[in-house]
């Protein structure tokens, strides 16, 4: 699959110790971008399919923190701490994922036409052996985020 050909809606490619997901969206890239950057369109997708997410501080600006706890179908509770590294608006996000597992996380939105394409990358700061563990669980999660993004995007419009 070529993740630069618009008609894919899904790429996902897993390095030695990266996950980068593209996608093409049917919505336009300033609205991609507010349903990244705005709590109440983040809370209602963010996390894999079956998961809730309780923002318990949301400061977004470079520097600022975004505190929540994910909660999974099973009961769970997985806290999250991430803190803002980059902002520019309408086109890129970086995060850094500050507790287990440590990763740089990376938004990128183009505009192709009213539609965007959007790259997720996320390196991750464990060694091989850890990111082999974790790729099971955080590929097929990052994609099932993806799609709970595409959902509330179609509500949106």
């Amino acid at each position: 699959m070529n993740p630069n050909d618009a008609t894919n809606k899904i790429a996902t490619q897993v390095g030695e110790r990266e996950i980068v997901i593209t996608r093409v969206v049917d919505a336009p890239r300033e609205i991609v971008f507010d349903a990244w950057t705005k709590e109440e369109h983040l809370s209602k997708w963010w996390g894999p399919r079956g998961f809730t997410t309780t923002f318990q501080k949301f400061d977004m600006k470079p520097g600022g923190t975004w505190q929540f706890i994910m909660h999974g179908p099973d009961g769970a509770d997985y806290p999250n701490t991430n803190v803002f590294v980059e902002l520019v608006k309408p086109e890129r996000i970086v995060i850094e994922h500050a507790v287990f597992p440590h990763f740089l996380a990376t938004a990128i939105f183009e505009d192709l036409d009213g539609k965007t394409k959007l790259t997720y990358s996320t390196v991750f700061e464990e060694n091989a052996a850890v990111f082999d563990k974790v790729k099971t669980y955080a590929v097929p999660g990052a994609e099932q985020t993806m799609d709970r993004l595409e959902e509330h995007l179609a509500s949106m419009s």
